[in-house]
């Protein structure tokens, strides 16, 4: 489906807004009950053993970059949706030629289609990926991670949201999935490869409205999931 182009204007807009933001305040959004923590930090896969910095790997970027990252599909499956937004949102890659704003894009895309949600999203999801500076430290290494999910489940709590809302106050099919996995990063370190794994989890906030796909809401903190 191709995006109006006012429409796509407006996402790349609140991903710049979200992308320039130094400090993310504790804000509360309503029903969801998510806390947008501080930006995670990023650090090399290995660290140097000495003080002494190592030369900086070559570039793995290829000539033949693809002129955008693969979409998230639409679809009218709650889980199947939400694994789909969870993989994008970790899947990730400093050679590829992209950048993190073209990552946030991806999942822009499949976003509130109203806006209202749009800008809440952009900040929160970048709070899950490394910061300009930090990416391009980590481009020196050929870092890329990916998300190895083992679990996803509407959380206990989610019920109770339901009952406490106001009237009007969710969109229809409105709905939550707890995700849980590992983090795979992976580069280079003084020519060897090395990778390392991390658990992670967090809430995906969803709606599926009735015979339409489904789109995304907000997210949790990384690793204060709704449980």
């Amino acid at each position: 489906m191709k995006l109006p182009t006012a429409l796509r204007s407006r996402r790349t807009l609140v991903a710049l807004i979200a992308a320039s933001i130094a400090v993310i305040l504790v804000t509360g959004v309503g029903i969801y009950g998510i806390i947008i923590g501080s930006r995670e930090t990023t650090a090399p896969i290995a660290p140097s053993p000495s003080s002494t910095e190592p030369a900086a790997q070559p570039s793995r970027e290829s000539p033949f970059r693809p002129s955008r990252i693969t979409a998230i599909p639409h679809s009218t499956d709650a889980e199947g949706f939400s694994r789909s937004v969870a993989t994008a949102l970790f899947t990730w890659d400093t050679g590829s030629g992209f950048l993190p704003l073209d990552y946030t894009e991806v999942i822009l895309d499949v976003a509130d289609p109203t806006g209202t949600e749009q800008p809440g999203l952009a900040a929160d999801i970048a709070t899950y990926l490394p910061t300009q500076g930090a990416w391009a430290q980590l481009r020196q290494y050929a870092t890329s991670q990916r998300l190895e999910i083992t679990s996803a489940h509407v959380p206990d709590t989610w019920a109770n949201a339901l009952a406490q809302a106001r009237p009007g106050q969710l969109p229809a099919g409105a709905t939550a999935f707890t995700i849980a996995g590992i983090r795979h990063r992976s580069g280079l370190w003084n020519g060897d490869q090395v990778s390392a794994e991390q658990e992670v989890a967090f809430t995906v906030f969803i709606a599926c409205p009735p015979k339409d796909s489904c789109y995304v809401l907000r997210l949790s903190q990384l690793n204060n999931p709704l449980r």
